[in-house]
């Protein structure tokens, strides 16, 4: 059976060279890098080149990036330690952000009581700056959490305009950067934000590892507690293996970008242009049309076709071998809507099915038309 893996937001496949290189860090560098004797010293010596060269690709210290499980535990990292450590007692976010921010600010809710407010959004899923600047006119100590690129919809926020406008009113500000690091090249000298969250398991690197960016002299303090790895904000044993394939896979990305977003961006383009031909009905949630204001690297369709019908395109799809998403991986097993189309469909299209389809270096020309070719057949049988 032909099979076709378009749900890359949700994960992506290790490139060849990640796993040459972790396997040979697994086979010959098992030391812990906590020991002193010369196993552990290598695989220290491992860890600091690896944060070193990460560090390199932002233009900041290495002493300001740590090593993480992935995006959710640095986003929980930055949040609950602001709130705890920092004094933190309102926090500005959106409703459409990944639950990884969502789920922790309700448990922050819980615990510390803290005011949450969310900015507005338009019909397309943008933030509004106007808003955003309003609710900054608090005399509170607070806080900005805004994903730079959508999980969902692709849509892209202006980290520079938004860190700089946090600035001028004395907030902080987090960026769940998780589908952006290793697509876009991020300048943190440039732009005033003061952490960041990325997974490398977004950008063909190994799961269950990411790292948080905190600014230097943050104040934050670790939400994990036991030994005094990552300078004593994330205790645990590290995983040599898995940070040595998150540099790689990182700087790989990197230094692949320009050729790579071509190859990615002409795909997305070619899948909107035939889907259009095929199904002219189809609508597009977000501002996933648009190559200024979303990202290259996926879509996210609304198909013409009955809530009967529509109830079995993902089994269809699958039983076809098309892998892509009805919303996030992160709820493609629940039987809810998908809270950011939610926000921003009207009541006609959220009753239409909507389908994320997500790309990488690694599709083609020829899977875009074996995918388009299923889905018309289904929506005109």
């Amino acid at each position: 059976m032909k099979t076709v893996y378009f749900d890359n937001a949700a994960t992506t496949c290790i490139r060849d060279e990640v796993i040459d290189r972790m396997t040979e860090v697994m086979k010959f560098n098992f030391g812990n890098a906590s020991s002193s004797h010369s196993y552990g010293r290598q695989s220290k010596a491992l860890i600091e080149s690896s944060r070193k060269r990460i560090a390199s690709h932002f233009n900041v210290s290495a002493a300001e990036i740590v090593f993480t499980s992935g995006g959710t535990e640095a986003d929980n990292l930055v949040l609950r330690s602001a709130v705890r450590d920092l004094g933190v007692t309102t926090i500005i976010t959106s409703k459409i952000e990944h639950h990884a921010i969502l789920h922790t600010l309700d448990q922050l809710v819980e615990e510390y009581g803290i005011d949450v407010k969310y900015v507005d959004l338009n019909a397309k899923g943008d933030v509004s700056i106007t808003h955003l600047e309003s609710l900054l006119k608090s005399n509170s100590k607070q806080l900005v959490s805004l994903m730079h690129v959508n999980n969902e919809i692709g849509n892209k926020l202006d980290l520079k305009a938004v860190a700089t406008l946090c600035k001028s009113y004395n907030a902080l500000f987090h960026s769940d950067t998780v589908q952006s690091v290793g697509h876009y090249k991020l300048d943190l000298q440039d732009i005033p934000i003061d952490y960041l969250a990325a997974s490398a398991h977004k950008f063909h690197g190994p799961k269950g590892v990411g790292f948080a960016f905190l600014r230097k002299h943050s104040g934050l303090r670790a939400t994990i507690f036991g030994g005094e790895q990552e300078r004593g904000l994330r205790a645990g044993t590290e995983s040599i293996h898995n940070i040595v394939g998150l540099d790689e896979a990182l700087h790989m990305s990197y230094t692949h970008l320009d050729a790579e977003r071509v190859y990615i961006q002409e795909l997305k383009a070619y899948f909107i242009k035939q889907l259009k031909a095929a199904c002219p009905n189809v609508s597009f949630n977000g501002q996933c049309e648009d190559s200024e204001k979303s990202t290259y690297t996926l879509v996210n369709v609304c198909l013409p076709m009955a809530p009967e019908k529509a109830s079995l395109l993902q089994f269809q799809l699958d039983l076809k071998g098309i892998a892509c998403s009805r919303g996030s991986a992160c709820q493609s097993g629940s039987s809810q809507n998908s809270h950011v189309l939610t926000e921003i469909l009207d009541d006609e299209h959220i009753k239409r099915p909507s389908v994320r389809f997500s790309f990488s270096k690694y599709n083609t020309k020829e899977e875009v038309d074996y995918v388009i070719e299923v889905l018309k057949a289904f929506i005109t049988d």
